[in-house]
């Protein structure tokens, strides 16, 4: 029999604190600099004055969350004070309207980014692509004042990148952070805010992400961004637990477990989506399954013929082919060569 201790429903864990008290003690600066108190916005976020002195403290990302909401609107200021001139609340989900039209992530934000400079010529921000590696830099034009800049461009790159993931309904993993100042005393925070390799005493601030997400169409309607503005400052990236980048899902499926996903319902099963969502979503991306079943298949071939003697007709059963025949037909199709000529290249 379960004792009383057993049957008590468990409690939900404490949210974690994690957020540096730096950040309200910036925001509490914004409200000096302007001849005002904060006490009401720090009250409504449950955070005492000990608290607010204590400069080892943490906060919970609610009590910022409230604590930035309330300051933003006493003070009609989205910028917190970083600015020369106010952002009038309201303003970045001006911000999110315009864009919310774009065909895909790509013209979404590079259209954020140029709206955010009518709003403000203090800072530019731009979106750059290299190769693989998207990349949003926040260059300054007019840095803000030393006790306000950690908390504007942490709030800068938090907003883009918790946006972006909003517009496609979809967990966008950074690959790296870059902060132009020194790493603070808190720099441990920051593996929670900006998950991914971190810099510090970089040139610029930036964030870096796969660059194929920019392909992906915005699943967001006016409904849904209504609904997201009554708590816009709550967009994370943490509650995406879905990543609908799914190229690179089926590569490493196709590639660990080829038993499993020979047909596109076993394949489909595997990555538990629908085959009609897997067809769909792959030509939302600019690839095609049979495509990336070739380019798996040809990458297995040649490894197989450079690190192997297998005699040819191994390597067509082993990526799939039912005679050698075919495979050569196929690998002269993919490669321009024959199986047996890429060989004696290696």
């Amino acid at each position: 029999m379960p004792t009383a201790a057993a049957r008590r429903p468990r409690k939900a864990p404490a949210p974690a604190s994690v957020t540096p008290i730096s950040f309200a003690q910036a925001i509490a600066t914004a409200y000096q600099r302007r001849g005002l108190r904060p006490d009401g916005a720090l009250k409504l976020a449950q955070i005492t004055p000990a608290l607010l002195r204590d400069p080892r403290a943490r906060m919970t990302a609610r009590q910022m969350e409230v604590l930035s909401g309330a300051a933003m609107q006493e003070l009609d200021d989205e910028g917190l004070g970083a600015f020369t001139r106010r952002l009038p609340w309201g303003s970045y989900g001006m911000l999110a309207r315009a864009s919310l039209t774009a065909p895909d992530l790509e013209v979404a934000l590079k259209r954020w980014c140029r709206h955010h400079g009518l709003l403000t010529d203090d800072v530019r921000l731009g979106l750059d692509v290299a190769g693989p590696l998207a990349t949003i830099t926040v260059e300054e034009r007019r840095p803000p004042p030393p006790e306000l800049r950690e908390l504007s461009l942490a709030f800068l790159l938090r907003n883009i990148h918790g946006l972006a993931c909003w517009y496609v309904d979809s967990r966008i993993p950074l690959l790296g952070a870059a902060f132009p100042f020194a790493a603070p005393p808190h720099a441990d925070a920051y593996a929670h805010m900006f998950p991914g390799a971190l810099e510090f005493g970089a040139p610029a601030a930036q964030i870096r992400f796969d660059a194929r997400y920019l392909k992906l169409p915005l699943r967001r309607d006016e409904r849904a961004l209504a609904q997201m503005l009554q708590r816009a400052l709550s967009i994370t990236v943490r509650q995406y637990r879905r990543d609908r980048l799914l190229v690179p899902q089926v590569r490493q499926a196709l590639a660990a477990d080829p038993e499993r996903s020979r047909s596109a319902q076993a394949l489909a099963d595997l990555l538990h989506v629908s085959e009609r969502t897997l067809h769909r979503q792959l030509k939302e991306e600019g690839a095609s399954l049979q495509q990336l079943k070739d380019e798996v298949r040809l990458q297995r071939a040649k490894d197989l013929l450079y690190r192997t003697g297998k005699p040819v007709k191994q390597v067509a059963a082993a990526v799939g082919f039912r005679n050698e025949k075919s495979f050569s037909r196929a690998f002269r199709a993919w490669t321009g060569m024959s199986p047996a000529a890429l060989r004696g290249q290696g």
